[in-house]
């Protein structure tokens, strides 16, 4: 029996309301017009059926504490550093408007692994959200523990070097800056409270980034935006992401694809070249 077995196969169901209001404060977010038909554009699911644990109920790093009581979801690794490693998505039916959101989770499986810097813990999730009782959704995220950053150790990524990223060999090239403003919203969006996409001397002195996190999701979300732009609305039947480096606040963010079909890659790379996520995708 492994340390955390007893935690594969928990579940937890959230219910939630596709509120017209939340969705044009998404859209408004990104700078985007609504879809033609009113549907939710790829990406929305992710800030449905959020976690709503108490503000008292948080833990240093703004995320929920976890513990081993029945009613913790996830099990209290003893790592503190959390991060969204990969998601495997699905995209079954379109996210409506002014219905009910459901979203059920399954913990998958709890495995330790050494790596680099030390001992890892990945964490795999299964969710389904649905959409006025039509599964809309279905998704395999997987989440990685690790240790605390020494207080020295060096600030990540590294500075920018003298490269800088060729867009030569991808059909479509999309470059931006995330602004404060632009973290400030998608936190509040998926009320998610870590500390290193908001609090620069928390990001800096404790967990060793050189600068504000942008999010995981947030990056693909912007990719699926890339996607949309090239392809039209909700094209895209699946979407596989995963986080490679940082990507630092107020500082270029490439955003490219090539590709048709079932056959489609996407990837954001730093303004130095330094790639941030790969992806790929099916329309």
């Amino acid at each position: 029996m492994g340390q955390w077995d007893a935690w594969i196969g928990r579940e937890e169901r959230r219910e939630d309301w596709s509120d017209p209001a939340l969705l044009a404060r998404w859209l408004a977010t990104f700078d985007r017009a609504p879809t033609a038909d009113g549907m939710a554009p790829h990406g929305f699911h992710w800030c449905l059926c959020t976690p709503d644990a108490p503000t008292s109920a948080l833990g240093e790093d703004g995320h929920p504490r976890r513990d081993d009581s029945p009613d913790s979801f996830l099990p209290p690794v003893p790592l503190p550093r959390r991060m969204w490693a990969s998601s495997k998505v699905e995209f079954l039916a379109p996210i409506r408007a002014d219905v009910a959101a459901t979203r059920m989770s399954r913990v998958l499986s709890v495995t330790e692994k050494q790596g680099g810097s030390g001992t890892l813990i990945f964490v795999e999730v299964a969710h389904e959200t649905s959409s006025d009782g039509v599964l809309a959704v279905r998704e395999v995220q997987s989440l990685v523990y690790r240790a605390a950053a020494a207080p020295d150790a060096p600030l990540s990524p590294p500075e920018p070097g003298e490269a800088s990223f060729d867009p030569t060999g991808w059909d479509a090239h999309l470059v931006l800056r995330p602004s404060e403003a632009l973290l400030f919203r998608y936190s509040a969006l998926t009320f998610n409270s870590h500390r290193i996409h908001y609090d620069v001397p928390y990001a800096q002195g404790v967990e060793r980034y050189r600068g504000l996190v942008v999010h995981g999701p947030l990056t693909a979300t912007l990719l699926l935006q890339l996607a949309q732009r090239e392809l039209g609305d909700n094209a895209l039947t699946r979407f596989a992401f995963r986080g490679l480096s940082p990507a630092i606040c107020g500082e270029e963010l490439h955003l490219v694809m090539r590709g048709h079909g079932d056959a489609i890659e996407l990837a954001a790379f730093a303004g130095d070249g330094r790639q941030v996520s790969a992806a790929s995708a099916a329309a």
